[in-house]
């Protein structure tokens, strides 16, 4: 006869839900009981409980019922240096652990109707490159599900599997301020098998980011961050709907993004790199979306400024054609379809390669754009932020698709009411059809 699991009540071990007990090392003592019963699970009953990192073994469930709020402490020390518990992991030496962390477990579920409250607030004051923990962070997991939860107020990235395996994320909500710096909501880092389903999503940056680590990165760059669905998915503000990039160097490839709506989201689709980054984009599949209020409902861009370029290294944003070597960023093999955009601001697309490299086998196929029709209301793409995002990006207000440095890009059923200028206007590529012309 199978045992049963082990259910531990947190109330019951000396942890307070009263907002001001720091409950850190009662957390810890806790788990550490389930983990000598080989896992089981950590019940929070309505309350809200103050704590720092709460590292969850193998086998072990987080349930947070409707009521409990887990409440981030705003003390550094709470939280411990990842280079002294990942072994390998080495960063820039300041990151901290998650306020909810997992490290190399297997089988591990955060769940239940209550909220994780990052109390962010007491880490965005200025200055930002201080470290701060992301709300769920899981290194090097196996078999991972976050489901149902809240998530609020993060201080960082909010949901952070890195180089983990087998994730789901079902079913939560997530509520980053606006203006919170750098709280993406999801970004799966270098993972594998990941499903992404029935979220909502409303963050000061990303709502969701593809991501496989920099050249600069050993630890995760050899991990490609592949077989990634998302699906069924409502995503507010933010920088971009569904990002990828730029940390691309361990490759990205078969993603499929369906049936989400983004609303205010400044671009929808957004993928991004540079030259000596490396890795390749491809296969992605984009099918049923609704944007409304976003700039552009799709930017790739082989000019973008990140980590690790030098502003006295302009060889990475040179218009010339450089040597390829496994250094160049590559993107092809993109399909977009059934896409529907109104209020658009700047553009109807914006695909800028680099010419070493065109972006290549993009189609885009049952597609509508409506530009806003009150030009006062118009706006420059934001991409326009040289020299400290991008380089070499067109400022656009209320236009067509503008392709540069594109090979065998096909567009299909497209319409678009533009304010100002063509459809769609092309440099320096090949093999462009437009509406069965080629152009």
């Amino acid at each position: 006869m199978q045992a049963m699991s082990s259910f531990l009540d947190v109330t019951a071990h000396g942890i307070i839900g009263d907002g001001v007990t720091n409950n850190t090392a009662e957390i810890k003592a806790a788990i550490a009981v389930l983990e000598g019963k080989g896992g089981g699970t950590l019940y929070f009953p309505p309350g809200k409980y103050l704590t720092g990192t709460i590292e969850l073994k193998s086998n072990t469930t987080l349930h947070l019922e409707g009521g409990a709020t887990i409440f981030g402490s705003p003390n550094r020390t709470d939280y411990l240096p990842l280079c002294d518990l990942v072994q390998g992991y080495k960063g820039d030496g300041s990151g901290i652990s998650g306020l909810i962390f997992a490290n190399r477990a297997k089988n591990i579920t955060v769940t239940g109707r209550g909220t994780i409250d990052g109390n962010g607030q007491s880490f965005w004051t200025p200055p930002l490159n201080k470290p701060r923990p992301r709300a769920v962070q899981f290194i090097l997991c196996d078999n991972v599900r976050i489901s149902e939860i809240t998530v609020t107020n993060s201080a960082m990235w909010t949901i952070h599997p890195l180089c983990c395996a087998n994730v789901t994320v079902d079913g939560i909500t997530i509520k980053n301020p606006a203006n919170s710096p750098n709280t993406d909501g999801i970004n799966p880092e270098s993972c594998s098998n990941v499903r992404i389903s029935n979220c909502h999503i409303d963050v000061g940056d990303d709502c969701v980011t593809i991501k496989a680590g920099t050249e600069l990165d050993d630890f995760q760059r050899h991990y490609p961050c592949e077989n990634i669905t998302i699906t069924n998915c409502t995503m507010i503000n933010g920088h971009g709907g569904v990002v990828i990039g730029s940390e691309m160097s361990g490759g990205v490839r078969n993603v499929t993004i369906s049936n989400c709506v983004f609303n205010g989201t400044d671009r929808g689709i957004r993928i991004k790199s540079r030259r000596k980054r490396g890795g390749i984009v491809e296969d992605i599949r984009v099918n049923n979306i609704i944007m409304t209020n976003v700039m552009s409902p799709l930017t790739i861009n082989g000019y973008y400024q990140c980590g690790g370029a030098r502003e006295d290294d302009m060889s990475l944003f040179s218009l010339e054609k450089l040597p390829v070597t496994d250094k160049t960023p590559i993107f092809r093999n993109i399909y977009i379809s059934n896409l529907t955009s109104r209020n658009t601001y700047a553009s109807a697309g914006y695909l800028l390669g680099i010419p070493e490299m065109p972006i290549e086998n993009v189609t885009f196929d049952n597609i509508v754009v409506e530009m806003i029709e009150s030009s006062g209301q118009l706006r420059e793409d934001p991409n326009d932020e040289k020299p400290v995002m991008a380089y070499h990006v067109k400022p656009t207000r209320g236009e067509g698709f503008y392709v540069n440095n594109g090979k065998d890009i096909r567009f299909s059923n497209i319409w678009v009411k533009t304010i100002n200028g063509p459809e769609i206007t092309i440099e320096n590529s090949e093999k462009i059809m437009f509406n069965g012309k080629e152009m």
